[in-house]
């Protein structure tokens, strides 16, 4: 679990990155959200590196529209 600074950034990371997918696109968002929780973990959780691991999750993120 993640203390309750680094969640807000979490939320915070994860709304910005996602700021232009829809709500419905649940896909997606999870696809970016799942990254952005692994990074945290695994590697440099600063928030300039996760919104770079969130951009490139969104990048390949599947849609429905592809």
């Amino acid at each position: 679990m993640f203390d309750p600074t680094t969640t807000a950034l979490l939320r915070a990371v994860l709304d910005e990155v996602c700021e232009d997918v829809s709500h419905y696109e649940t896909g997606a968002r999870t696809h970016v959200a799942s990254s952005i929780l692994e990074a945290a973990t695994n590697v440099d959780s600063s928030p300039e590196r996760l919104k770079e691991v969130g951009r490139e999750a969104l990048h390949d993120a599947p849609t429905m529209w592809r």
